[in-house]
């Protein structure tokens, strides 16, 4: 089972998620939060760390949140453990996917104007063609970078693996002989979010979770 938690970030919360949360979290990632310059960045890092923390204790996993560690693509894992995961933020929404049994990447982004025309680059001819003939070029775009960001984060490959040397094509791709599938996951209609994952498989949504609650506990 893979398993997605979401939630939003709220100014008038910040002050009291720090104080509440960070306390618990390694003095190393507690310096960092509070390097940001933007409370926003800052509570979106925060909340992802959160969500991961209390999806692993649904599921039981006898895991120390706190012992990340990160691979040669800065992929992060937790050692002696086949669970995973990955964080996603964009805009105001944080969201965290982990699952039990498969590779998983997933992406969120805020639907916004952008000058699609600077990511041309990134895209195979025929994605570009679907994009300009679509009725809403920008949220198509949004469709194609969040399917492909998902497929590079679940590969764990990062920007090693240019986007344009893959395609997606009806919800599947291949990169470096490994299939993937991809699942559009429905969270705000202000944002596309996408799920890519290399073992078909069903997913539970949970949320959105509130971080002036004891939701996160």
């Amino acid at each position: 089972m893979t398993q997605i938690y979401y939630t939003y970030i709220h100014k008038d919360n910040h002050s009291r998620l720090l104080k509440q949360s960070l306390p618990d979290l390694p003095k190393a990632y507690q310096e960092k939060i509070r390097s940001y310059r933007r409370w926003q960045d800052a509570q979106l890092s925060l909340l992802g760390r959160l969500l991961l923390k209390y999806g692993i204790k649904q599921i039981n996993e006898n895991i120390d949140p706190n012992k990340l560690r990160f691979n040669g693509t800065l992929k992060p894992y937790f050692e002696s453990s086949t669970l995973e995961f990955n964080i996603s933020h964009s805009g105001n929404l944080v969201v965290c996917a982990i699952s039990d049994h498969c590779e998983i990447g997933i992406d969120v982004e805020n639907i916004r104007p952008i000058e699609i025309s600077d990511f041309k680059s990134q895209m195979t001819q025929k994605e570009w063609l679907s994009i300009m003939d679509s009725i809403d070029p920008t949220a198509s775009f949004f469709q194609y970078w969040t399917q492909k960001e998902a497929v590079l984060k679940a590969h764990g490959s990062g920007m090693s693996t240019p986007l344009k040397s893959f395609e997606n094509i009806n919800c599947q791709t291949r990169v470096n002989d490994t299939n993937f599938f991809l699942r559009e996951i429905k969270l705000d209609q202000e944002y596309t979010c996408h799920l890519a994952f290399n073992e078909k498989m069903d997913f539970e949504l949970l949320g959105p979770f509130f971080v002036d609650s004891s939701d996160l506990n």
